[in-house]
């Protein structure tokens, strides 16, 4: 592509026009289009280093947000551009809200997600010894983990403010587990799930704890809403199953409930809850 040849009104020549014009352009589109863009000419390239760029696409309320993570200071201070701060937030997640939410950026377009951990969750039995135990593990992001000795009433309840999240975006949430070598009572065994934006409820179905196809863990054809959804294996070794959709409204400032509940009665045990896991819906994925 020759920008040079071309011009925009009044004749003034691409090449002629400042860098700080570009770089303003560049801010009204998406990461991925500047990284896409800046491939095309050296005018692009150049401008889509600026600062100005990139401070566009951090969420405007960041230094709150970091105000309560310990190394949030030190990213902010340690970083050389705004761009660094921007794909740091997209490929490390920062640890925030005094150790109880993972906060992270999506790398396509600026997104806030997040991940409340298993201590932000509240868990039927949760401070009970005798049914579950806190643990540190070496791959979870938190300090520590929810681990179940035995239950037979098993009920995890997650809350956040929508106003936390980015206005104007379908966002899906995803419960994070692991099943160790000594599970059971999960087999057959589908749980309810239900969604609620303050009083209304958005969303209800049915999950399987365990994937589709894994001969230990498959699910039986019991259906209680709709289709069985399965988990899905993550590639830093966790599982995560949906849970459900909603959007985040512009303006709006409500609370959203997440609830895995199973009542069947069946004792349960040995399953490791790293936490909730709340991101923008990949629509791409979601077609195919």
């Amino acid at each position: 592509m020759e920008l040079s040849s071309g011009s925009v009104e009044g004749g003034v020549p691409f090449n002629d026009l400042p860098e700080e014009c570009w770089a303003n352009v560049l801010s009204l589109t998406t990461p991925r289009d500047v990284c896409r863009l800046s491939a095309v000419s050296p005018i692009f390239k150049s401008a889509a280093e600026s600062d100005v760029v990139w401070q566009s696409f951090l969420p405007h309320d960041l230094e709150s947000i970091l105000s309560t993570a310990p190394d949030g200071s030190l990213l902010m201070s340690s970083a050389s551009s705004k761009k660094e701060v921007y794909f740091s937030l997209c490929d490390n997640p920062i640890i925030v809200d005094n150790g109880r939410k993972s906060f992270s950026l999506e790398k396509k377009s600026g997104k806030k997600c997040y991940v409340l951990s298993a201590m932000d969750l509240e868990i039927t039995w949760g401070d009970t010894p005798m049914y579950w135990t806190w643990n540190s593990i070496s791959d979870s992001r938190f300090a520590e983990v929810a681990e179940l000795k035995d239950v037979c009433w098993f009920e995890i309840r997650g809350k956040i403010s929508t106003c936390l999240l980015s206005p104007e975006t379908l966002y899906t949430a995803y419960l994070v587990y692991k099943f160790p070598p000594t599970t059971y009572g999960f087999d057959n065994q589908p749980v309810d799930v239900t969604m609620r934006l303050d009083e209304g409820e958005i969303g209800a179905r049915t999950v399987s704890w365990n994937p589709q196809g894994r001969r230990r863990y498959i699910n039986g054809s019991v259906t209680v809403r709709g289709s069985v959804h399965y988990p899905k294996e993550r590639g830093d070794g966790w599982l995560e199953t949906e849970l459900g959709d909603f959007f985040s409204a512009e303006g709006e400032d409500g609370e959203l409930e997440m609830r895995l509940f199973d009542d069947s009665g069946h004792w349960k045990s040995g399953f490791v809850l790293d936490g909730i896991e709340i991101r923008p819906k990949d629509v791409s994925r979601a077609a195919s």
